[in-house]
């Protein structure tokens, strides 16, 4: 595999992929982990999520800002999906709060993604004043430093699951399109 055609894979993940499970522990090294819908943008990779202050995930996040994640696709529904139509990425990364001052750089475009639909999007998006203290409510900026992609193929020989991390120079692709993993409306 190139760095190009893993390049590729990484926007094709990030571009279909809804969820992201983000893994944090807390002051006591109590772990914990949790699903998040997500936007992400490229050059560095980041990824931007909601969540309300008191969760679980946002306490770890204040306490120690190192966290871990996984996001993942399959071609096929239910238990029988071949595994070479799963695709999937694994990151180690440093999480905080969007200050403010930087809420302006991730706040349309989050909300313009997650509710793509102008109905939905006038009926669940919170006013930017909502995502600051003294607020119940943060955007949050995990900045991705390693990035490993699935890597199946001697999975048929041997049975084990590898990976293959990505440079970090090379990891992110160009700049989505909007609502690329967002809610589709009924």
């Amino acid at each position: 595999m190139t760095v190009d055609s893993l390049a590729v894979r990484t926007k094709q993940l990030l571009d279909t992929a809804r969820y992201l499970n983000l893994a944090s522990v807390g002051e006591g090294g109590d772990p914990w982990v949790t699903t998040l819908e997500y936007v992400w943008f490229a050059d560095p990779l980041r990824f931007v999520f909601g969540s309300a202050t008191s969760s679980r995930h946002s306490r770890h996040i204040r306490a120690r800002p190192q966290v871990s994640g996984s996001l993942f696709t399959t071609d096929s529904a239910g238990a029988g999906a071949a595994i070479s139509s799963v695709d999937g990425a694994q990151f180690t990364g440093r999480c905080t709060e969007i200050s403010p001052d930087r809420l302006d750089e991730y706040y349309a475009r989050f909300y313009e993604t997650v509710f793509p639909d102008p109905r939905q999007r006038a009926e669940w998006q919170l006013p930017a004043a909502l995502l600051q203290s003294p607020a119940p409510h943060r955007l949050y900026l995990v900045e991705v430093e390693r990035w490993w992609l699935v890597d199946t193929r001697t999975w048929a020989e041997d049975r084990i699951d590898r990976r293959i991390e990505m440079p970090l120079d090379a990891q992110t692709p160009a700049q989505p399109s909007l609502c690329s993993h967002a809610r589709t409306t009924s």
